[in-house]
């Protein structure tokens, strides 16, 4: 939109001008309230922006939102305004909303990698596993060297199924960083699905190694060791993960941190354990009420 009928547009909005409702005069008195310097609201647009990211990075999101949709309106033309915006609303799973915005950001920066990376995000969030897959490719044309890039590919082939293809992501993202540790997990998780517990084991592993204090990774070792009759160190290992962070009790934010059919099936066994609803009640979170063979 011009620039010009964009400030038609605030006003009217806003109330402050309607071409049925104002006089002849106060129309005459018109242009000069169009003479703004548009570059100053556009420079004004950015600085919100930078704003909205530094609230971002700070996930006070709906803080960082209305400045991010103002900076939109005041500058319009700016790519990264409307790849903001998007990137926010993909935070927040408003994944139509994302969509909208980062295509936007695409059409005035076409050429722009992370455009299409979060654009990629958000079909994933919106459950479009395929799309996904094609806006991530798409900007791995462009920067193939992004190790998150390659690990949100690998996670959206898993979503699909694709097990080699994800595999070959996860792995790719560890050749560019070999302590990336989630990329390392999730080879754990795709190895356990497929059966190859003793694989998925060793990955884990190697996720712990990298970094201790990783609740998830230590969490699937101890289901991994419950499911295969060794108790008391699965029960141990499991007490230590719930207690570096408790929200890996809920099966539900498993799954969505991707835990396979598989692997939710005996953690679901694990979790209803007396030893380990002990510690799910000590922890506050509520364990399982139903049996796993119910």
């Amino acid at each position: 939109m011009p620039k010009r009928c964009w400030l038609l547009s605030v006003l009217a909005c806003a109330g402050l001008w309607s071409a049925a409702a104002v006089p002849a005069r106060a129309q005459a008195l018109l242009p000069y309230a169009l003479e703004l310097d548009f570059e100053y609201l556009e420079t004004q647009g950015l600085a919100l922006a930078r704003d909205a990211v530094q609230l971002l990075r700070l996930q006070q999101v709906d803080l960082a939102l209305p400045r991010a949709e103002l900076a939109t309106q005041l500058a319009p033309d700016a790519f990264q305004t409307w790849f903001i915006l998007g990137t926010l609303q993909a935070q927040r799973e408003n994944p139509e909303a994302a969509i909208a915005a980062l295509q936007r950001a695409r059409a005035l920066a076409p050429e722009e990698a992370g455009v299409s990376f979060t654009l990629g995000r958000a079909h994933f969030i919106a459950g479009d596993y395929r799309t996904a897959v094609e806006e991530i490719q798409t900007g791995l044309r462009l920067e193939p060297d992004s190790v998150e890039a390659l690990f949100d590919l690998g996670n959206a082939y898993l979503k699909l199924g694709d097990y080699g293809a994800a595999i070959e992501s996860f792995e790719n993202a560890v050749d560019l960083d070999e302590a990336f540790w989630p990329a390392i997990n999730n080879i754990g998780l795709v190895h356990y699905e497929q059966g190859d517990t003793e694989a998925a084991i060793d990955r884990w592993e190697a996720a712990v190694a990298i970094d201790d204090g990783s609740a998830e990774p230590l969490l699937a070792i101890a289901v991994a060791h419950f499911a295969q009759g060794r108790l008391e160190e699965g029960i141990a290992m499991g007490e230590t993960a719930l207690e570096l962070d408790s929200r890996y009790g809920d099966l539900e934010f498993l799954a969505e941190n991707l835990w396979g059919e598989r692997l939710l099936d005996d953690t679901r066994a694990f979790f209803f354990s007396p030893p380990i609803r002990a510690v799910l009640t000590r922890l506050q979170v509520a364990p399982p009420t139903a049996s796993p063979d119910e």
